[in-house]
């Protein structure tokens, strides 16, 4: 559940601010934006390339859910988008376009577990969907603004030694070729270059848990791109599905771990199918119900039904049938060693319930209102490096009849 707070832009004044219009479009960002709420408070003030300052909203997100804000690009170009909770909530930001293509995602890139996109964004609409890292209830604010406008967040400025970010010196960056990874340690070697030809899409990634890296793009002029942190458990990604001008671009990598031990960074070409299996991956979307996607159907869930299922990082998907309004359970029990996360979705893709550490417990606990419908339940380890069984347990209750 999703309660909008305000539309102000200070504090001070939300409670005497009007509710802000929603788009009520079911196919807007893939579905993500049916029940969005325009960040400018109406479309025609959402487009944040002629607004006067910056556009934003506060949001109290509960349930496991997640706060949906639009806004609108007239003129394509640089943007900053923006997600900050209060009393020290972790947010986690995806920005999407029209279509539902992820465009920009971040965790920590804001600074003090505020998450910070800055990015490339051509003409059209756009959804900015805040939720809490950990699935707990949240209070927090999503701004979108033009790069020479105020920022929401102070940004990522300081790594492990306490030395600056923010910069990258191309002059001691090692070349790396799209297509070939090349692995170093912290220690030796934290700063790379590309060189692109030709307009290209390109993801970037740098992978070693024991590391937890951080990796940030620079465009040739030295300007910032993109950043991120934990995209696939502890390892990052940047996808920049815009494809970039001819140029050399700059990537830093930082870290949070072990700066001794080996990083993989990989620049390859971006793979929008990929991109999409990573999200099927991760239980971040649902996937189709076309037979792509491997689902196991449990059929018309009537009363209970139990299955036991080893899995590891990677989801492992699950759809039922609900003939009759009432409520659903489902139960993710860790059989030794794990740590179980649990996301369910309706059939237009909507995320309808999620659940990590339920009770004081490392197992997941889902509890959803359901309508007449399939539904769509991901269940996957936290850790990424954990292998194990987990007990689903699926359990559906009626109204009582008067």
């Amino acid at each position: 559940m999703i309660r909008p707070i305000s539309t102000a832009l200070a504090t001070s004044v939300f409670a005497l601010a009007a509710v802000p219009a929603l788009a009520q479009d079911a196919n807007l960002c893939g579905g993500v934006g049916e029940n969005g709420q325009w960040l400018g408070g109406d479309e025609a003030s959402s487009d944040i390339s002629t607004t006067p300052a910056y556009i934003e909203q506060m949001a109290l997100v509960l349930m496991q859910n997640e706060y949906v804000g639009l806004f609108t690009v007239s003129q394509d170009g640089d943007y900053r988008i923006e997600a900050q909770g209060r009393g020290g909530g972790d947010t986690v930001l995806d920005v999407r376009n029209a279509t539902g293509e992820i465009v920009a995602s971040d965790d920590d890139s804001g600074g003090d577990a505020a998450s910070r996109a800055e990015t490339f964004l051509a003409p059209g609409t756009y959804c900015a969907s805040m939720r809490s890292f950990d699935g707990s209830p949240i209070t927090g604010f999503v701004r979108a603004s033009r790069m020479d406008q105020e920022a929401l967040t102070a940004g990522f400025v300081q790594q492990q030694d306490n030395s600056v970010t923010g910069e990258c010196n191309l002059s001691v960056a090692q070349p790396i070729t799209l297509g070939e990874p090349v692995a170093n340690t912290w220690s030796s070697q934290n700063v790379y270059s590309l060189r692109l030809d030709a307009p290209t899409s390109v993801s970037f990634t740098a992978e070693n848990p024991d590391a937890d890296p951080i990796l940030t793009l620079f465009d040739p002029s030295g300007n910032w791109l993109a950043e991120n942190d934990d995209f696939d458990g502890l390892n990052s990604r940047i996808d920049m599905a815009e494809p970039l001008p001819a140029g050399e671009y700059c990537i830093a990598v930082n870290l949070y771990g072990d700066e001794n031990v080996p990083i993989t960074v990989t620049a390859k070409e971006y793979d929008a199918q990929e991109v999409l299996q990573n999200l099927y991956d991760s239980g971040d979307a649902s996937p189709p119900l076309d037979g792509s996607h491997p689902i196991k159907a449990l059929g018309e869930l009537q009363t209970r039904l139990r299955e036991d299922v080893n899995v590891g990082g990677n989801a492992t998907w699950y759809s039922f049938d609900v003939f009759d309004g009432g409520l659903v359970l489902v139960e993710a029990i860790a059989q030794g060693n794990g740590d179980p996360v649990l996301a369910m979705y309706d059939d237009l893709g909507r995320q309808v319930g999620y659940n990590d550490d339920n009770g004081g417990s490392l197992d997941s606990l889902l509890t959803v209102r359901v309508q007449p419908g399939t539904y769509l339940v991901a269940v996957r380890q936290l850790d990424n490096q954990t292998q194990g069984f987990i007990r689903m347990v699926f359990e559906r209750y009626v109204p009582a009849r008067p």
